[in-house]
């Protein structure tokens, strides 16, 4: 499955002046929850490629909390509070659809 999720992003940093809002996109397995590929609309190669590395193998349904306890402390750029908003939001979407027939 494909979740995406978008956050505004602070003014004056160089992705805002690209892209305006961070988009998040993660390939979850369904099933289980496990990330199994990352992207997202940073301004560099190298900070795209550090959050695919850090939230691959994480569990969205399970690992939120964790997940975004690791940003906070390995990522120290300046979409960072963005980057777990749009998380926090793919999360509740894996949420509803996981969950959308048990209610």
């Amino acid at each position: 499955m494909f979740f995406s999720g978008y956050a505004k992003l602070p003014a004056g940093i160089t992705a805002s002046a690209l892209f305006n809002v961070v988009a998040v996109g993660l390939e979850v397995e369904a099933r289980t929850g496990r990330i199994v590929a990352a992207e997202c609309t940073l301004a560099t190669g190298v900070g795209k490629s550090f959050f695919a590395r850090l939230v691959t193998g994480w569990n969205i349904d399970t690992g939120l909390a964790g997940l975004t306890g690791e940003i906070e402390r390995r990522y120290q750029g300046s979409a960072q509070k963005a980057i777990i908003t749009a998380l926090k939001i793919i999360h509740e979407k894996y949420r509803t659809y996981r969950y959308r027939d048990q209610e």
